[in-house]
């Protein structure tokens, strides 16, 4: 599993969700659907994640002379799981959380910028609940969302589908025995 330091970077987390759910792709064609982010920056980003296993090569050819990669994310990598999370600071969380919503807005905004983005006709949702839960319950509702979503992962490109992207935040109003 990665680290939080890994996969919450700006640039990085931007280039994995350009990859997730996605046909392997090279780096040139990353660098066209993030035109914002400098060919040098990219690459290094990409290096990174490649060489700690997060990317994987899914196909090479030769190029003008040079080795074209085609890179894919590999799923299981690509998480913070719970013992990794465990060993973070409450700054780390802050820091983590910051890059994370600064995610969302960016991945708004460069829908927004579309000429023909329409948020109703497009289904864009954004819902806030406040909800009472155990522990446990908790635990179930975040099992089910996550299934609910990972269910639907992997799915042919036909019939009208669109990518979409689901991001998930399940913050308490208070810490753990404060009342």
């Amino acid at each position: 599993m990665a680290t939080a330091d890994l996969l919450l970077h700006p640039v990085r987390m931007r280039i994995l969700q350009a990859l997730f759910e996605t046909d392997p792709l090279t780096t040139a064609q990353l660098r066209e659907r993030l035109p914002d982010i400098a060919p040098a920056t990219m690459y290094r980003h990409v290096a990174v994640l490649a060489e700690s296993g997060v990317l994987e090569v899914a196909d090479e050819r030769r190029v003008r002379g040079t080795v074209e990669r085609s890179y894919r994310v590999r799923k299981e990598a690509a998480t913070v799981d719970q013992d990794a999370r465990a060993t973070m600071t409450k700054e780390d969380h802050q820091r983590s959380y910051s890059t994370f919503a600064a995610s969302l807005m960016g991945d708004f905004d460069r829908y927004a910028a579309h000429a023909d983005a329409d948020p109703h006709v497009d289904g864009v949702v954004y819902r806030q609940a406040a909800v009472w839960l155990t522990d446990e319950e908790h635990a179930a509702m975040v099992a089910e969302i996550e299934h609910a979503v990972m269910s639907r992962t992997g799915g042919a490109r036909n019939g009208g589908r669109r990518r979409r992207v689901v991001s998930l935040v399940v913050v308490p109003d208070e810490p753990k025995g404060s009342s």
